[in-house]
């Protein structure tokens, strides 16, 4: 046999031996690409490790090598999984940005009296609430999101538990300071402030819309009927009645609880221009 055909059924044809760090990073995008089609369990048992080595194209010696015993990886999963996750996609938080602008452009007529404002208020919120519930309830990022919680608390304590629950606690007020900039942008435009007598913020307030959020969410997985109930009504100083979803009447609601009128605004001419230009731009 020649020395070329040796090589052919030797060495040449054997794995490369991958390094333990590229080893480590291989295996957990091969199982967040698991989850992120599946979503996250509580108890992660649809996550095989096994199927992880042969979807992240490493040799067992090599997974086992970095991980001698499943429960590492599954660890190093959680922090990684942790680290990552988000209660919302930046693209779907633009996309419902934009819906809320449309709205907005939509009804220019409704700026010029104190009472049309408020209808044209209502009706981003009811909009841009059941748009937000829709891409919740079909996201299953945002169900890993939810199941990490649940997952977090079930861990004993340790670092891993304070690993996540610090990852996840960053992830919390990132979302909700976003959240928060809308709500505070929306109100400016609109010539709202907040009833000073809460004493609150656009924290507080987003705080409170998220959690109501999440609530019907985490209902509607074992309460369907949520997500399809519709109430014809005319809520919150509407003139006219249209189908209100639950999360509109929840969200809506919420920020009304918040937001009033503010007093130093005088809504002339130039400032109806002004707020016009900024919907259309």
């Amino acid at each position: 046999m020649s020395d070329q055909t040796r090589m052919a059924t030797g060495p040449a044809r054997r794995r490369r031996r991958l390094s333990d760090e590229e080893t480590e990073r291989r295996m957990l995008q091969a199982a967040m690409a698991a989850i992120d089609d599946t979503g996250l369990t509580v108890s992660m048992e649809h996550i095989s490790f096994e199927d992880v080595i042969r979807d992240a194209g490493v040799s067992r010696s090599a997974a086992y090598r970095r991980w001698p015993y499943k429960d590492l990886f599954f660890s190093d999963l959680l922090r990684e999984i942790a680290g990552a996750a988000t209660p919302a996609a930046v693209a779907e938080e633009r996309s419902a940005s934009e819906l809320v602008r449309a709205v907005a452009r939509d009804r220019l007529d409704w700026l010029e009296t104190p009472e049309r404002r408020r209808e044209l208020c209502a009706e981003m919120l009811r909009q841009g609430a059941l748009h937000d519930f829709e891409t919740i309830h079909g996201s299953t990022q945002w169900r890993t999101y939810i199941a990490l919680h649940a997952t977090f608390l079930s861990l004993d304590d340790g670092q891993l538990r304070a690993d996540v629950r610090d990852a996840l606690a960053r992830s919390e007020r990132a979302f909700v300071e976003r959240i928060a900039e809308a709500y505070r942008h929306m109100a400016e435009l609109l010539g709202y402030r907040l009833r000073p007598e809460l004493n609150a913020t656009f924290e507080t307030m987003a705080s409170l819309a998220h959690a109501t959020m999440r609530g019907l969410v985490i209902m509607a997985m074992s309460t369907p009927d949520i997500a399809t109930r519709r109430v014809e009504a005319g809520p919150f100083g509407a003139s006219e009645a249209a189908e209100w979803s639950l999360p509109a009447i929840g969200i809506a609601g919420t920020a009304f609880t918040f937001l009033e009128p503010d007093p130093g605004i005088e809504w002339n001419d130039e400032r109806l221009r002004e707020v016009r230009q900024a919907l259309v731009q």
